[in-house]
């Protein structure tokens, strides 16, 4: 499957809402086989079809090498009220991290690329990714979870990373 190009921060399209996925075809085979491809080069862990600018409700994960997951129309059911921290960062925005709070354990609702339905309860980096991914598909970028403070100052990173 071919590479697609991802977009960069601060393209408005990584701000925009995807809509839900309404047919399971080759198309959207090939959509979710073309993000793994993607993701792995970038590097990264986590991708979704808005990072190269499909507005669908796609997202492949790979936590572990050979363990691809792939969820159409992820919906969080459920969040604990515990908290965790993790590093988090982006294939639309490489080179920079921080650490965000997010909750402990999730549930989530999603279709397989067959379009049946499935629940999921995820804790640990599982549940983050899960909740990554699914900001990102509502047009919530990852940074937008950080204070303002630490916000323009990891932006103002990315930007020096850039013109260098």
């Amino acid at each position: 499957m071919p590479q697609r190009p991802i977009l960069s921060f601060p393209n408005p399209d990584l701000r925009k809402r995807a809509e839900p996925v309404p047919c399971f075809d080759t198309d959207l085979r090939a959509l979710a086989g073309d993000l793994l491809d993607t993701m792995r080069a970038a590097p990264g862990i986590g991708i979704t079809a808005p990072h190269v600018g499909v507005l669908l409700r796609v997202v492949v994960l790979e936590l572990k090498p050979g363990e691809v997951r792939t969820y159409i129309n992820p919906v969080l059911d459920w969040t604990s009220p515990e908290t965790i921290r993790h590093v988090e960062g982006s294939v639309s925005m490489p080179g920079v991290t921080d650490e965000i709070e997010r909750h402990a354990r999730v549930r989530i609702r999603y279709q397989d690329l067959d379009g049946a339905e499935h629940g999921e309860e995820a804790d640990g980096l599982l549940a983050v990714c899960h909740q990554h991914e699914i900001d990102q598909l509502d047009g919530i970028f990852w940074i937008d979870r950080l204070s303002r403070l630490k916000r323009d100052r990891l932006i103002a990173r990315y930007n020096k990373l850039r013109r260098n």
